[in-house]
């Protein structure tokens, strides 16, 4: 069995300011939450272990993508660190391999949405993405990746409101909330908790087989809509070839193929 692992921080237990996602912050907490984003990938690379994985291929999806320790992860674990510049971004990797099953770790709500304090869409300028009338998380758009390739998408760990939307885009999906947000903050399990609870589920969904069936749906169209914030980021990014911009902040991009939707995202998320 070989699965593909990505791994954002926004979704880590217990985590509810930027600053404790950035490194070099002197008024953040990021070398903790570097730490328990380590722990938290290493407990599903030893779920998928002991359910018989066999390669397993971590991709840090987070900011520089240098930021989970390797010495946490298991011998037989890869890690791809820093970014390819590729169009798979948080998905690099997954190009490259035979994969049974997708698994992403520390993942977070989408732009917009009330479920964690720091909800966002790739990055903070944007207000919101929508694909097909749904808003968009980075789950939603790495989902797709997945499952361009034929890779089912069977586990997510982040904040509840995110696993939620995750269930209703993959209903066999497995999922680990361990943040619930509420305004500004956000409520939390224990870490140690969040860690066993991310082994052993991942662990239980492989060895059940129930992996199989997170087929990601594959609309037959895609219809974009991206919202920035400011008037000027949607003036830039309305020269990318096939985009319309519909109002001063709002632009619209339709494709049949998800690679081209993956190349808008790369240059105007």
């Amino acid at each position: 069995m070989n699965l593909f692992i990505s791994s954002d921080i926004e979704g880590t237990c217990g985590i509810a300011a930027w600053s404790e996602t950035e490194p070099g912050r002197p008024d953040g907490d990021y070398a903790y939450f570097k730490q328990q984003m380590s722990r938290e990938v290493a407990a599903a690379c030893r779920g998928a272990l002991a359910a018989g994985g066999e390669r397993i291929l971590v991709k840090d999806a987070h900011d520089s993508a240098r930021n989970i320790d390797p010495s946490v992860l298991p011998e037989e674990v890869q890690i791809n660190r820093g970014w390819a510049g590729d169009v798979y971004s948080m998905m690099s990797g997954i190009q490259h391999g035979d994969w049974d099953a997708a698994v992403f770790t520390g993942y977070h709500a989408a732009a917009c949405c009330d479920g964690n304090p720091l909800s966002h869409t790739m990055n903070t300028s944007v207000d919101y993405v929508e694909i097909n009338g749904v808003r968009a998380s980075e789950f939603t758009l790495n989902a797709y990746m997945a499952g361009y390739h034929g890779v089912p998408v069977c586990f997510v760990s982040g904040d509840a409101a995110l696993c939620d939307s995750a269930r209703r885009m993959i209903p066999d999906i497995a999922t680990v909330p361990v943040n619930k947000g509420d305004g500004n903050s956000a409520t939390s399990l224990h870490p140690a908790l969040a860690v066993k609870r991310i082994e052993e589920t991942l662990r239980a969904q492989l060895e059940s087989g129930a992996y199989r069936t997170c087929i990601v749906p594959m609309p037959p169209k895609f219809e974009i809509i991206i919202r920035y914030k400011e008037h000027r980021a949607a003036y830039r990014c309305s020269f990318y070839p096939g985009v319309e911009q519909v109002d001063e902040k709002t632009l619209r991009f339709t494709c049949v193929d998800y690679m081209d939707a993956m190349c808008l995202f790369q240059f105007v998320l």
